[in-house]
């Protein structure tokens, strides 16, 4: 996943821009995915709100384009509040704009999540025989994600596991677990047969309902207490 711009800005500081966008969910007749707009903002919010953690930043703003029409902003407005209550953020500011000049037969919206971080913090973890790799949660799509909102990995986990010395986390997108393993890790040649997991690698996360994981020994312990029943092992043979 990992559409992130880091940007060097006042001097031992670094901004982070991440983005997300959703199209055909909503409450528009010809949506492919009926659900309210507070669902459809929080969980896009979710997706780059994650992948500003994960690049070791801390949200402060978010930015909202909406094409879903001039009634649904609060409710996209209050979706995108639930994401950062959940994640402790009370001072993130909120702006954006709404065409309204057309109205768009399905609802789309784009989001981008601003933060910042120390010009210094590393967050890579170099492949090595001996680290571990798991993946939290599941990776879940389209209307999967309401019918089986119990195996969404938490946004609070998530950000716990982040925080973690000695682990390097990544979100799953809409190319599966198998692609962003390889993008995790650039420098090893991984094929489908090398990974033993009981988690389908080319499934659709949709918007980031798993990510996955690659921790020390040192850390093993804290990550699986963290995510307990959303956790599943990645052994690469």
């Amino acid at each position: 996943m990992r559409n992130v711009l880091t940007i060097p800005f006042a001097g031992e500081t670094s901004l982070v821009i991440t983005s997300d966008n959703s199209g055909a969910v909503g409450m528009k007749e010809l949506d492919d995915v009926p659900v309210p707009y507070e669902t459809v903002a929080y969980y896009s919010f979710r997706v780059a709100a994650m992948e500003c953690i994960a690049a070791g930043a801390r949200p402060i703003a978010v930015v909202l384009h909406n094409f879903c029409g001039n009634e649904p902003w609060d409710e996209l407005a209050k979706g995108i509040q639930k994401g950062l209550l959940e994640l402790g953020l009370t001072d993130v500011s909120i702006t954006g704009s709404t065409e309204s000049n057309f109205q768009l037969l399905q609802s789309a919206i784009g989001l981008l999540v601003i933060g910042k971080k120390p010009a210094d913090k590393k967050t890579e973890i170099p492949y090595m025989d001996g680290l571990n790799l798991a993946v939290i949660g599941l990776p879940l799509v389209g209307n999967e994600v309401i019918d089986q909102e119990g195996q969404v990995v938490p946004l609070t986990i998530f950000q716990e596991i982040s925080w973690l010395n000695g682990v390097m986390t990544w979100p799953v997108g809409s190319k599966g677990i198998y692609y962003e393993l390889q993008q995790m890790f650039p420098d090893v040649e991984f094929t489908r047969e090398m990974i033993v997991t009981d988690v389908d690698l080319l499934k659709s996360s949709g918007p980031a309902t798993c990510f996955i994981a690659a921790y020390q020994d040192e850390s093993a312990d804290k990550l699986i207490k963290l995510a307990g029943k959303y956790l599943y092992p990645l052994k690469i043979k």
